[in-house]
């Protein structure tokens, strides 16, 4: 999958294909100078250098796009990196469209569990907040600030 299907993690660059400093790629992404250097500390990202200033490429860029939506995604970096690792390594994308495929189905089934999970926790407090309710109203008292009707 190419970045642009992937990535949809900020605007792109257009026709200009300029190479970025932090600050511009930052900017544009919406991340601390440190997140960036992080995601290079893990070996997410290696732009070039010129002197110490680090100059990113549209290469760069997508990656950072494919990482940004990875984590929004809920994948961890060692995921992201493995997505990234088989990307550069297979032009045909096969195994990287697998592994990426495997990882998706198995967040969509925590997220399930997570809320089913939310779900019955729900359940039991409205529940809860119901008999509570009928005994104050019993003892003579009543609620000083009562539950919301918008139950979803």
């Amino acid at each position: 999958m190419t970045a642009a299907a992937i990535g949809n993690g900020a605007a792109g660059w257009g026709a200009e294909d300029r190479n970025r400093s932090i600050g511009e790629l930052a900017g544009e992404f919406g991340l601390t100078h440190r997140t960036i250097r992080h995601y290079e500390e893990e070996g997410l990202l290696a732009p070039a250098r010129d002197g110490q200033a680090r100059i990113y490429t549209h290469r760069d860029r997508a990656r950072l796009a494919l990482i940004c939506r990875g984590k929004r995604l809920g994948f961890s970096l060692a995921e992201i990196k493995d997505f990234l690792t088989l990307y550069d390594a297979d032009d045909a994308q096969i195994e990287q469209m697998r592994y990426l495929q495997n990882l998706a189905r198995g967040r969509v089934q925590a997220l399930e569990r997570q809320l089913q999970d939310v779900q019955q926790t729900l359940l039991e407090l409205r529940t809860l907040d119901t008999q509570i309710s009928e005994h104050l109203r019993r003892a003579g008292s009543t609620e000083t600030h009562p539950m919301e009707e918008n139950r979803s």
